[in-house]
C-alpha cells in the first residue's frame, strides 16, 4: 500500500486548486461585498461625525467583507458540495481531510484582502481617520478570516440540507453586519453580550483600536489572539464535520 500524502503538500495543492476556482467564480461577489461595505459607510456618514463611533463603522465595514466571503460563501460552498456529492470526490483523493477544509477556507479567506483594504481606505477618507494603522489588516484578515471560514465550513457541512446551509451563512453574515458595523455604545447590554460571542467582533475591535491616537497594542494583541484561538477551534470542528459527512 502506498504511503499517505503528507499534510502540507496536500494543503498547498488544495489551496491552489480552490484559489483558482474562487478567482473565477467568486471575484464578482467580492466586488459586491466591497461595494456593500462602502455603501454602508456612506449611509452611516450621515449620522456619525467622528470619534469612537466612526472607528467602529470603518472597522466593522472592513471586516464585513471578510464575513461575506469567508462565512457566507463558504457555508454555501460546502452545503452545495455535500448536496451535490462533491464530498465523494474529495473522499477518494489520497489527501488528509484537514487539508481539504483548511485549503478551501484559506483560499476563500485570502483573496478578501484587496476588498478589505479598499473599504478601509475609503472609510478613512470619509471619516478623516489616520491610515497609519492599516498594516494591522495583514493580521486581522487572516485571523478573523480563519475564524469565520471555519465557522462557515462547519455550518455548510453540518446543515442537514443545502438550503439550511445557505440560510445559516446569510444569518451569520447579517449578524456580523448588524453587530459589527453599528457602534456598540448605542446597543443595549444584551445585544452587546451577543456581539461578544461573534469571532468577527474581535477583529473589528483590534482594527478599531489602531485608529486611536495612542493605540493599546496589548489589547490589540489580545483581540487578535482570540481570533486565532477561535480560528483553530472552528477549523477543527469543520474538519470533524468533513470527516463525518464524507463517510456517510
Amino acid at each position: 500500500m502506498a504511503p499517505g500524502a503528507r499534510f502540507f503538500p496536500s494543503l498547498a495543492a488544495v489551496y491552489r486548486a480552490q484559489l483558482s476556482r474562487a478567482r473565477v467564480a467568486r471575484i464578482p461577489l467580492l466586488f459586491v461585498a466591497t461595494f456593500q461595505s462602502v455603501g454602508i459607510m456612506i449611509l452611516m456618514r450621515g449620522v456619525v461625525d467622528g470619534g469612537s463611533e466612526a472607528r467602529a463603522v470603518v472597522a466593522g465595514s472592513s471586516v464585513l467583507v471578510v464575513a461575506f466571503v469567508a462565512l457566507n460563501l463558504l457555508a454555501q460552498y460546502f452545503g452545495q458540495l455535500r448536496a451535490g456529492g462533491g464530498l465523494d470526490h474529495y473522499a477518494t483523493l489520497p489527501v488528509p481531510p484537514a487539508s481539504v477544509v483548511l485549503g478551501a477556507a484559506a483560499a476563500y479567506a485570502s483573496f478578501t484582502l484587496p476588498g478589505t483594504l479598499v473599504t478601509a481606505v475609503v472609510g478613512c477618507l470619509l471619516f478623516g481617520l489616520p491610515m497609519s494603522g492599516l498594516w494591522i489588516l495583514a493580521a486581522v484578515v487572516p485571523l478573523a478570516g480563519a475564524a469565520l471560514a471555519g465557522l462557515g465550513a462547519a455550518l455548510g457541512l453540518l446543515a442537514p440540507r443545502q438550503e439550511l446551509a445557505t440560510l445559516a451563512g446569510q444569518l451569520g453574515m447579517s449578524a456580523a453586519l448588524l453587530l459589527g458595523v453599528l457602534p456598540p455604545e448605542r446597543m443595549p447590554d444584551v445585544i452587546v453580550w451577543a456581539r461578544d460571542l461573534l469571532p468577527s467582533t474581535y477583529g473589528v475591535e483590534a482594527f478599531a483600536r489602531t485608529f486611536a491616537p495612542r493605540p493599546d497594542w496589548a489589547a490589540v494583541a489580545l483581540d487578535l489572539g482570540v481570533c486565532g484561538a477561535v480560528g483553530v477551534l472552528s477549523l477543527a470542528v469543520a474538519t470533524w464535520a468533513y470527516r463525518r459527512a464524507a463517510v456517510r
